[in-house]
């Protein structure tokens, strides 16, 4: 029994997580179905979808830095889902855009993507996140090599400063919100740059840190 518990620690942990993040997408679904999403339910919907696809980012940036500050090693279990979990409100933060606010007017949203520099800066932070969902198994680690696998996912930082330069551009008037987000992204980046640091002095420079431990993992954020 006991060491059934050492191989699946938190065993709740995934499936928890899981259900609380799908959990804002279908209130999402039932409120618009119920007409209860205000005057503009389209706009609602985007910036309620987008807000969680920026939640679970940052959440998916901050499993690393908790393990460097904590010693904590469940972050790490659940970085590959919170990551996978951000692209998947992202995929529907396009896809409500582009198929209910543009009515799948691929000009319309080519002529947005290019004019608008909100919107370039949030599809810029789409397009980076692609190659990371799409090698965030453990198999795609093994296939490609762990440094060449970890270069890839390095894409995942400035994702995040884009997504977050995204909300701001958006909000223009009360940046309160999306400045608290810039400012723990900034601070994960902080802990980030630091721990990397540290490892190097006491390695002389060498070594992979904890790359087997995330290689292992199948984990799809280094943070």
């Amino acid at each position: 029994m006991a060491s059934a518990r050492r191989r699946s620690p938190l065993p709740w942990l995934g499936p928890g997580i899981l259900v609380g993040a799908l959990a804002p997408a279908a209130a999402i679904l039932l409120r618009a179905r119920s007409g209860a999403l205000g005057a503009n339910p389209i706009a609602e919907a985007l910036n309620e979808l987008g807000l969680m696809a920026l939640v679970l980012l940052v959440a998916s940036l901050a499993c690393s830095p908790l393990r460097a500050l904590f010693g904590w090693t469940w972050p790490i279990r659940v970085r590959r889902l919170l990551g996978l979990l951000a692209f998947a409100y992202a995929t529907l933060h396009l896809a409500v855009y582009a198929g209910l606010d543009q009515g799948l007017d691929l000009g319309a949203v080519l002529a947005d993507v290019t004019r608008r520099r909100f919107i370039f800066v949030g599809f810029t932070a789409f397009v980076l996140m692609i190659p990371l969902a799409l090698t965030s198994t453990a198999a795609a680690v093994r296939r490609m090599g762990y440094v060449k696998w970890k270069r890839v996912h390095a894409l995942v930082y400035p994702a995040a400063v884009c997504a977050v330069v995204h909300f701001v551009w958006r909000v223009k008037k009360d940046l309160r919100e999306p400045l608290v987000y810039a400012s723990i992204l900034a601070a994960l980046l902080l802990v980030r740059v630091v721990s990397v640091a540290l490892r190097r002095a006491r390695t002389g420079g060498g070594g992979a840190g904890s790359g087997p431990v995330a290689a292992a993992s199948g984990s799809n954020a280094q943070a």
